[in-house]
């Protein structure tokens, strides 16, 4: 088998339709329509990359179709990135917002159920899926894969080369309203919740989601964590992976 890593590179399956929710070139998402009679449950993706234009959406590309293969509809969302015109924060999470209430409001013409949205983050992802829910009430479940979900923490471990720093356009002590606005470990979320993380992965710490979900179950969030053994950070986002099966399974029990 190929290593995980090289799914960054791999062309995903094409998408059923590329939509735009706005007008800049980077506003738009992928849709993969799931076959049958609807309406059918949706899974929103938000790929990661440290919030930078130098990643994007493709290779999320393959987990949508994987996906969309077990009768679940697929968004896979692009949005402005730091290096990008109007991205970082908040752009880059007005995006994300602009993308949700899009699909909500066509959701009967692409025969989405709207009882069963859930949010699938990736990396830095994942801290924009889980703002998300913060903010919308439509998300009834969100899945962090290796997120992203302790800003302040990340900051301190200089994560990608200050990767948060770049994204929220500063340090903690610098635009600390930012942190607050943007950080999960400070964001009350009524949605369900799955923190999923690779037991190997070495580019965002496992401890990340184990110290989120404690945080959040002594809050009396719904959290619930799913630590992969042998996993690193992108077997959880590859269908070719021995980890695909536990991220398929908590998919499909969040859509169920």
């Amino acid at each position: 088998m190929a290593s995980s890593d090289d799914i960054l590179s791999l062309a995903p399956p094409r998408a059923d339709a590329r939509v735009a929710y706005g007008s800049d070139s980077n506003q738009f998402l992928d849709l993969r329509l799931a076959s049958g009679n609807g309406p059918h449950g949706l899974a929103i993706c938000i790929h990661g990359g440290y919030w930078r234009a130098k990643y994007d959406l493709g290779y999320m590309g393959h987990l949508c179709a994987a996906l969309t293969a077990k009768g679940i509809a697929t968004a896979n969302l692009e949005y402005r990135r730091v290096g990008n015109a109007g991205g970082g924060w908040p752009g880059t999470f007005a995006d994300v917002r602009a993308a949700f209430q899009f699909l909500s409001q066509n959701s009967r013409q692409y025969e989405f159920d709207l009882r069963r949205v859930v949010v699938i983050g990736h990396s830095a992802g994942s801290q924009l899926g889980l703002c998300l829910a913060a903010h919308e009430t439509g998300p009834t479940a969100v899945i962090s894969l290796a997120g992203v979900v302790d800003l302040q923490r990340a900051y301190s471990l200089h994560l990608s080369n200050d990767g948060v720093v770049e994204f929220l356009g500063g340090t903690p002590s610098e635009v600390a309203d930012h942190y607050r606005e943007a950080d999960p470990m400070k964001l009350a979320i009524g949605a369900r919740q799955w923190m999923v993380h690779g037991a190997e992965d070495d580019v965002v710490p496992p401890a990340f989601s184990r110290d989120y979900v404690g945080a959040k179950q002594k809050a009396r969030e719904n959290a619930r964590l799913v630590e992969i053994a042998g996993a690193g950070h992108f077997e959880v986002v590859d269908p070719r992976a021995g980890a695909w099966k536990d991220v398929e399974r908590v998919v499909m029990e969040a859509t169920g």
